[in-house]
């Protein structure tokens, strides 16, 4: 399987390129009227959300529905499948004074949210309001998780830009087996730019293998807050993010609705269809190949008959 690695970064060891291989052959052992999988690590892999242009979600689609193309050419999928993969969540918490008194209600959404995902997923947890911080590794408790945020205090500027890099780096590092999101819970009223541009945040958080979802609540923010962070240059477009890596928003209107969209989020990235194909690609380092995740022509065109929600491009470690 292709990983994407910063130059600062190792390159992922043979026994990790073992155990996904190990872990993608017995998922594809489960698939009808499928090549078997080799012992490879060409393997690219492409979550996807596929939406009517109404916005439904369209859930039942099979394999041969779907046309990958790589640098504008078809692909042979070898790997299909939907909820069956590990999720591995970055949970990137707003504590900056905005975001102060919605703290409570957010734990509470957390309790009930998480302890909705399978035992063999994971979850980290990053802060950030001036800095960013990595406040627990990825775990399989997801009551621990929870409970951390009952110990934060709210304070400090709003350093989104911080907050997704480091997750991006994080899970760049770790490579762990299976899906890859990042969930950015603030009111995305930036107001430090950090260290890291719009660019090079999508260019890690593509490097991961990661999608940004964004969990928009609403915070204090006094007019002249806004206007003040209106005028900053340099704060990260999450939309252009999300739209890069194939994320979406998840707007809570009011604090009463918290839950119920944090589950909503939680059970789209559940469900998202994973394709799997083997690159051709001998892999200049650095050097992005295009991906273009479509349907069969008999379901129209997208963008016009439906949207697809997935990573536009990613980089290949020979």
């Amino acid at each position: 399987m292709p990983r994407f690695y910063s130059r600062r970064l190792p390159l992922v060891s043979l026994v990790t390129v073992l155990a996904v291989v190990a872990w993608v052959s017995s998922i594809s052992g489960r698939q009808q009227e499928q090549e078997p999988i080799r012992v490879a690590v060409n393997l690219v892999m492409v979550d996807a959300t596929v939406k009517t242009k109404a916005g439904q979600i369209m859930g039942d689609l099979k394999k041969a529905d779907f046309e990958v193309r790589e640098d504008g050419v078809s692909q042979k999928l070898a790997l299909f499948s939907r909820d069956e993969l590990p999720l591995n969540v970055a949970l990137v918490l707003d504590l900056s004074d905005s975001i102060g008194p919605f703290l409570g209600p957010l734990q509470e959404a957390a309790k009930t949210t998480l302890a909705a995902l399978k035992a063999d997923d994971q979850v980290a947890l990053f802060t950030f309001s001036t800095d960013a911080e990595l406040r627990l590794p990825l775990t399989k408790d997801k009551a621990q998780i929870a409970g951390q945020f009952d110990t934060f205090k709210a304070g400090g500027a709003t350093n989104i830009n911080d907050g997704i890099f480091a997750a991006a780096q994080y899970l760049l590092a770790t490579a762990p087996k299976g899906r890859r999101v990042i969930i950015l819970i603030s009111d995305d009223v930036g107001t430090d730019a950090g260290g890291q541009g719009t660019r090079d945040i999508v260019t890690e958080t593509i490097a991961a293998d990661a999608a940004l979802y964004n969990l928009k609540i609403p915070g204090y923010n006094p007019p002249a807050t806004r206007f003040a962070a209106s005028q900053i240059r340099g704060l990260v477009d999450i939309r252009k993010v999300m739209e890069q890596t194939g994320g979406e928003l998840f707007d809570v209107q009011e604090v009463g609705s918290l839950d119920t969209v944090f589950r909503a989020l939680l059970q789209r990235i559940k469900t998202r269809y994973t394709l799997g194909y083997y690159t051709e690609a001998n892999g200049a380092e650095g050097k992005p190949h295009k991906l273009d995740v479509r349907l069969a022509s008999s379901f129209g065109a997208k963008g016009r008959d439906y949207v697809v929600l997935a990573k536009n491009s990613y980089y290949f470690v020979p």
